[in-house]
C-alpha cells in the first residue's frame, strides 16, 4: 500500500509516519513545504491513500490561512482528479471549525471543499475535527498549551495562565495514531458526517499546570505523582520528552558509612519506595523489625544470607542469595531481619518497601536476630 502524508514534517505527520514503518509500511510519500510540484504530482498518481495533515496554524499574516489550508488542498484535490485517483483521504480538520476565526473558518472551508470533492467523484473523505493534540515532538510556543507548559516548566521557565478554571479537551498522539491506522483499514469511527477520536481527556488547566510541576519536583522529593489514571502518564511521559538533552540525569544522594552506602530511589504515595545499597564483605544490616511494614530484599551482586527470627521465638531461619540467581526474599511483619554479605566482593542489594520512611513514625524496632 503507498500512503501520501502531507505535513510529514508536522507534529502528527512526524509520529505517524515513524509509526506506519513501526506496522511494516514500506512506501510512504512523505510531502513537506519543500516537495516541489512535479514530486507531489508523481505521488499522486501512485498513492492509494492520503493523510492529508499540511495545514498553517499561526501564520504573520491571515492571507495565509487561505495559501496555506485552502489553495493547497485545492491543488491537492485537482492532482487527484487529473489522474483520476480515487484514493481514500483522511483530513486533519479541528474542534476550531465551529468557531469564527480565521484558522476555524479555513479549516470549515476545507471540509467543504472535501464533501464536495466526495460528493463530485465518490471518493471516500475522512475528516476528523480534532481536539487539543498532545504528546511528544510538539512545537512549544506554537499552538499546544501542553507542549509550551511542559517546555517552560522543564526548562525553568514562567508559564502564563489567564484563567485557571477553563477546561480543555485533549487528544493523545498514540490514540490519534491508533484511530487513523484503523480508518486506514476502513474501521474509523464515524458520527454522521464526521470522524472522531474515541478517547479524549478533560482537565482544568490550573489543574494540568499542577500536575506538570509536580513532575519537576519528582527530582528532588524523588516521589512520583500518582499515574493510576491514564491522562497522568501520557502527560508525564510527554513532559519527559521536553527535557533539554543534557538534563536527562540526575544524581541520587548517598548515605555512606563504614558499612558500605544506602540510597533512595523512587518513593510513591500509592505504592511505596525502592532504595538500592551496597554492603561491604563481612557487614551484616538491619537487625530490626516491623509491626506493618513490609519489604522485599532482591541481591543483584555478591553473596549474602538474610535472617529471620519471630520476635517472640528463638528459631532462626536462613536464605542464602546471590546475584547470579535473582531470588526476591519477602520481609514479613513480627520478623526481625538482617542480610550479611558472606562473600569476598561487595553486596549490591534492591530493596522495596510498602511505604515511605517516616522519621516521625518508623516503624522500624532495633533487635538482633
Amino acid at each position: 500500500m503507498k500512503i501520501l502524508v502531507t505535513g510529514a514534517n508536522g507534529f502528527v505527520g512526524k509520529n505517524l509516519v515513524v509509526e506506519l514503518k513501526n506496522k511494516g509500511y514500506k512506501d510512504i510519500f512523505e510531502v513537506t513545504r519543500e516537495t516541489n510540484l512535479f514530486k507531489l504530482e508523481n505521488y499522486i498518481q501512485k498513492c492509494d491513500f492520503v493523510f492529508h495533515l499540511a495545514g498553517v496554524n499561526r501564520p504573520n499574516e491571515e492571507q495565509e490561512f487561505i495559501q496555506g489550508n485552502n489553495i493547497f488542498t485545492l491543488k491537492l484535490l485537482e492532482l487527484l482528479k487529473k489522474h483520476q485517483n480515487q484514493s481514500p483521504i483522511l483530513f486533519t480538520s479541528s474542534i476550531q471549525a465551529l468557531q469564527d476565526n480565521p484558522y476555524g473558518r479555513s479549516k470549515k472551508t476545507c471540509e467543504e471543499i472535501l464533501f464536495s470533492y466526495s460528493e463530485e467523484t465518490g471518493a471516500k473523505v475522512l475528516i476528523y475535527r480534532l481536539p487539543n493534540l498532545f504528546g511528544k515532538w510538539c512545537r512549544p510556543n506554537y499552538n499546544s498549551v501542553i507542549a509550551t507548559f511542559c517546555h517552560n516548566i522543564a526548562n525553568d521557565l514562567e508559564i502564563q495562565m489567564n484563567d485557571p478554571n477553563i477546561e480543555l479537551t485533549l487528544g493523545y498522539i498514540d490514540d490519534v495514531l491508533d484511530e487513523f491506522l484503523q480508518a486506514l483499514t476502513g474501521k474509523e469511527s464515524k458520527k454522521v458526517n464526521f470522524c472522531t477520536l474515541t478517547k479524549t481527556y478533560n482537565i482544568k488547566l490550573g489543574e494540568l499546570a499542577e500536575k506538570l510541576h509536580s513532575f519537576k519536583t519528582t527530582r528532588d522529593s524523588l516521589i512520583i505523582p500518582s499515574l493510576e489514571k491514564e491522562l497522568d502518564r501520557v502527560l508525564y511521559s510527554t513532559y519527559l520528552s521536553y527535557l533539554e538533552e543534557n538534563n536527562f540525569s540526575y544524581k541520587l544522594k548517598k548515605n555512606t558509612d563504614h558499612r558500605g552506602w544506602l540510597a533512595e530511589f523512587i518513593k510513591s504515595e500509592e505504592i511505596g519506595q525502592i532504595f538500592i545499597s551496597k554492603t561491604k564483605p563481612g557487614v551484616t544490616r538491619g537487625n530490626h523489625w516491623h509491626h506493618t511494614k513490609v519489604e522485599k530484599f532482591l541481591v543483584i551482586q555478591g553473596h549474602a544470607v538474610i535472617r529471620f527470627r519471630k520476635i517472640n521465638s528463638s528459631k532462626i531461619l536462613e536464605y542464602h542469595v546471590n546475584g547470579e540467581t535473582l531470588e526476591v526474599v519477602d520481609i514479613p511483619a513480627g520478623y526481625t531481619h538482617s542480610i550479611e554479605n558472606i562473600g569476598e566482593e561487595d553486596v549490591i542489594t534492591l530493596f522495596w518497601a510498602c511505604e515511605i520512611f517516616d522519621p516521625e513514625k518508623p516503624d522500624t524496632y532495633y533487635v538482633e536476630v
